[in-house]
C-alpha cells in the first residue's frame, strides 16, 4: 500500500502532452492495388483537433467498415495511441477467442507462435492479445512515428499466422481462470491497496465489469480528469492488477475524463 501511495503522489505531478493520433494500414507487400495502394501505410495526422481522452487502447468489435467482407487476405490496421507509445493493430481474424493475454516478456511468450514472432523485434516490449486486436508497447518511448515499426509488426503477424500452429499456447488457454476468481481478485486489490492509495488525491477506482480475464474500471473523484491519469492508470494500477491477479488481460478504462472534476480536455 506505501508503495502504491508514493506512486500517486509523484504521479500527480507529472503531465504528459497527447501527440497527434495517427492511423495507418499495414497491407501485406503483394496484396493488389485498390482506391489506394494496399501496400503502402497510410498516415492520417490531426493537427487542429484537440487532444483525444487519455485512456487505455479498447479491443472494439470489429465495424463493417474496416475491412471488405470475406477477404482471403490477412489484413491489418494500426492505431498509435495518442501518448504515441502504444500502437493497437486490428486484424481481420480471431487471435483469441472470447479472452485477452498479456505478455510482459519474451520469456512469457514460449510456445506462443503469435508473440514469440513479435518479440523478435527489437522495438517490442510488451503485447497485449484481445480476440481480434494486439496492442503493442514499444521500448523507445521518445519515437512518435510508428510507420517503420509497424510494417514490421504487420509482416510478423501474417508469418505466425500463415505458419500454423499455436498463436497462443495451449498451457495459457487451458489454465484460463473463471469470470467469477478474476473479478473477486482484482476488486480486493481495488478495496485493499489502489483506492486506499489514491484517496489522498480524493481519487476512487470503481470495477465496471469482468469479461473473461479482461476488466473493465472507471476513474472517479481526483483521478477523473486527472492530468497524470494516464501515467496512474498504465504504471500504479496495470501494476498492482497484475502483481495481485497474474492472469488477468486487457485492462480498459470507461472514465470520461473531460466531466471530471480537473478536466483537462474541455
Amino acid at each position: 500500500m506505501n508503495f502504491i501511495k508514493r506512486f500517486f503522489s509523484a504521479a500527480k505531478q507529472e503531465v504528459s502532452e497527447s501527440d497527434n493520433l495517427e492511423k495507418m494500414d499495414t497491407q501485406p507487400e503483394n496484396s493488389e492495388p485498390t482506391e489506394k495502394r494496399a501496400s503502402e501505410s497510410e498516415v492520417e495526422r490531426f493537427a487542429d483537433e484537440p487532444p483525444a481522452p487519455r485512456t487505455v487502447l479498447h479491443a472494439p468489435v470489429l465495424s463493417e467498415n474496416i475491412f471488405p467482407e470475406k477477404s482471403e487476405e490477412i489484413l491489418i490496421k494500426a492505431q498509435p495511441s495518442p501518448t504515441g507509445d502504444q500502437c493497437m493493430f486490428t486484424v481481420n481474424r480471431t487471435l483469441m477467442n472470447g479472452h485477452s493475454w498479456y505478455f510482459g516478456s519474451f520469456e512469457s511468450a514460449s510456445g506462443s507462435a503469435l508473440a514469440e514472432s513479435l518479440f523478435s523485434l527489437d522495438d517490442v516490449e510488451t503485447i497485449l492479445v484481445c480476440e481480434a486486436t494486439i496492442t503493442i508497447t514499444r521500448k523507445d518511448k521518445t519515437l512518435i512515428d510508428w510507420v517503420p515499426l509497424a510494417k514490421e509488426i504487420g509482416i510478423a503477424i501474417r508469418t505466425a499466422m500463415k505458419e500454423g500452429g499455436h498463436l497462443i499456447s495451449e498451457e495459457i488457454t487451458s489454465s484460463m481462470p473463471s469470470e467469477e476468481d478474476i473479478r473477486s481478485g482484482i476488486q480486493k486489490v481495488i478495496d485493499e491497496e489502489v483506492n486506499p492509495g489514491v484517496a489522498g488525491h480524493g481519487g476512487q477506482i470503481n470495477l465496471l465489469a469482468v469479461k473473461g480475464n479482461s476488466v473493465t474500471i472507471q476513474m472517479g473523484g481526483g483521478c477523473q480528469g486527472c492530468s497524470a491519469a494516464d501515467l496512474t492508470l498504465k504504471q500504479g494500477i496495470h501494476t498492482s492488477f497484475r502483481k495481485a491477479v497474474p492472469q488477468v488481460g486487457a485492462i480498459f478504462d470507461e472514465t470520461d475524463h473531460s466531466a471530471g472534476l480537473n478536466p483537462y480536455f474541455s
